[in-house]
């Protein structure tokens, strides 16, 4: 079932960036909630990236994987607290959801060297939606270059959230102001590569609009293991 659902979810992608004419995108199995166990399936199918919205229960299944699937990649795409940045240093692989100064300076100085500096992308709040975690457009220069300036970090690009309006094709205006502003900085920044946008109901409009990374849940593990009461940390 888990490379029937795998390689379903990938010929949609292919699908999709065919009908508009651009490049696949990557695709990070969100698996926030899934038990390790269900992550091992897909593993086990041939997938490696996965993201998690939780630092600790990330940490668990990184562990009870570590000895079958070495080469797996860990993305946190949830909002880090700041008293979570030190264990999240040293859990992932990247890290989607850097939003503010204060945890680019945790995460730079918890990484651990041998592990190598930790991928980056910076999550924008691009519609200004109030209470939704992610940096305001007007404050991503200052953002980045404070990542760039971390020798322990390497920003790899961005990662946004639309305003999750009904109609999907609502949230084109927003993929394509992401675009917009990835495409400056990789002007800017070498090693610049990744904007991730996109999800179950919005990932073919978002590779249209220039998604070089989509995050897809539901259609590749079925309902989410935890049911309607998902774990939270504390903070």
């Amino acid at each position: 079932m888990p490379d029937a659902r795998l390689r379903t979810v990938m010929q949609r992608i292919l699908n999709a960036a065919d009908a508009a004419g651009r490049p696949a995108p990557a695709l990070l199995a969100v698996s926030k909630t899934q038990p390790a166990e269900a992550v091992a399936a897909l593993a086990a199918a041939g997938h490696v990236a996965f993201g998690e919205n939780y630092v600790q229960e990330a940490a668990a299944k990184r562990a009870a994987l570590a000895a079958r699937h070495p080469a797996l990649q860990w993305h946190l795409i949830g909002h880090l607290q700041s008293n979570k940045a030190a264990l999240a240093a040293e859990v992932f692989d990247w890290v989607q959801s850097v939003d503010r100064p204060g945890v680019v300076d945790a995460l730079a100085r918890h990484r651990p060297p041998a592990r190598g500096p930790l991928n980056v992308l910076v999550q924008v709040n691009v519609e200004g939606e109030t209470g939704k975690a992610g940096c305001r457009p007007e404050d991503l220069p200052a953002l980045v270059e404070r990542v760039a300036a971390q020798p322990a970090l390497a920003f790899r690009g961005l990662m946004s959230i639309p305003v999750p309006h009904p109609d999907p094709e609502q949230r084109r205006p927003a993929f394509r102001r992401m675009r917009g502003l990835f495409e400056s900085l990789a002007g800017r920044h070498p090693g610049v590569d990744t904007l991730s946008m996109g999800m179950s109901d919005d990932f073919a409009i978002a590779i249209a609009e220039g998604a070089t990374l989509v995050r897809i849940g539901t259609a590749l593990f079925g309902p989410r293991g935890a049911g309607p009461n998902p774990p939270t940390e504390r903070p």
